[in-house]
């Protein structure tokens, strides 16, 4: 059991540092590049901040999902997936999923060029966006947390 516990102290630290950095880029980043002069300055500051968190944002995504799956194996839980009180590990996959097509397709291949091209006809429109997006992320993953950590000690909802 000592590479479980390792394994969970990997997870929980990595869950914090990616979505603690979501809720820095939300609650912080975002609004003060909104506040910035010029459409140029925005994009640029914008870009250079999420750029560098996008690589940290990658790697503890990849520990996440890495521990997470081994500790599933670990306790052979697969079953949690067929049982509703566990929506949580449901809802953590979701999350995993979501942050790991957006990180590793969607922003490289996809996001990153509509971004540039939008907010350079419409900054305050796209930034607006943006913003919703990363509120509707952040929200979504605190919820997931909760749940987690209440059903990870066994406090379950509907029982």
């Amino acid at each position: 059991m000592e590479n479980f516990t390792l394994a969970r102290v990997i997870h929980v630290i990595a869950v914090i540092l990616w979505i603690g950095g979501v809720a820095m880029v939300t609650t912080v980043i975002i609004p003060a590049v909104k506040n910035l002069k010029t459409k140029e300055d925005q994009i640029k500051t914008l870009e250079q901040i999420e750029g560098r968190f996008a690589f940290q944002a990658k790697i503890t995504t990849l520990l996440t999902g890495l521990t997470g799956f081994y500790m599933m194996y670990e306790l052979d839980a697969w079953d949690r997936y067929l049982d509703y009180r566990f929506w949580w590990i449901h809802a953590m996959t979701l999350v995993w999923i979501l942050f790991t097509l957006i990180l590793y397709v969607l922003e490289p291949f996809l996001l990153h060029k509509l971004f540039v091209k939008y907010a350079d006809k419409n900054p305050a429109k796209k930034f607006s966006f943006i913003h919703r997006a990363h509120w509707m992320l952040l929200m979504f993953s605190l919820i997931t947390i909760a749940g987690a950590v209440a059903g990870s000690h066994g406090w379950f909802l509907i029982k």
